[in-house]
């Protein structure tokens, strides 16, 4: 994943997630992370648009914090956090599909 192909947008829901990531002392930034962080953005396009479609947004928050309580926590946090392989593995897929449509 090339950082500088993601959108301002994308790269402040990024710091975000670590940050909620850091604070939960979580020991890697999951998409969960990311999702929680898109949902909650100001100014982002995310929570809008899923409340056009009809979604249960208040339902997704509240399922992603009850997610969220339950990953696990690190004992001795240090601050030290890195993309999970499943978010790392979410983002390459997000860029293969980018660069296919061009």
């Amino acid at each position: 994943m090339r950082q500088d192909r993601l959108t301002t947008q994308l790269q402040n829901a990024l710091g975000e997630a670590q940050s909620l990531a850091v604070g939960r002392d979580h020991t890697a930034i999951e998409p969960l992370h990311l999702i929680h962080a898109l949902l909650n953005q100001q100014g982002g396009a995310v929570r809008p648009m899923l409340g056009q479609a009809g979604f249960d947004v208040a339902g997704l928050q509240t399922e992603l914090n009850s997610k969220l309580d339950g990953l696990p926590k690190i004992q001795s946090p240090t601050g030290d956090v890195s993309i999970s392989q499943d978010l790392s593995r979410l983002l390459n897929l997000a860029d293969k599909l980018a660069q296919q449509q061009g």
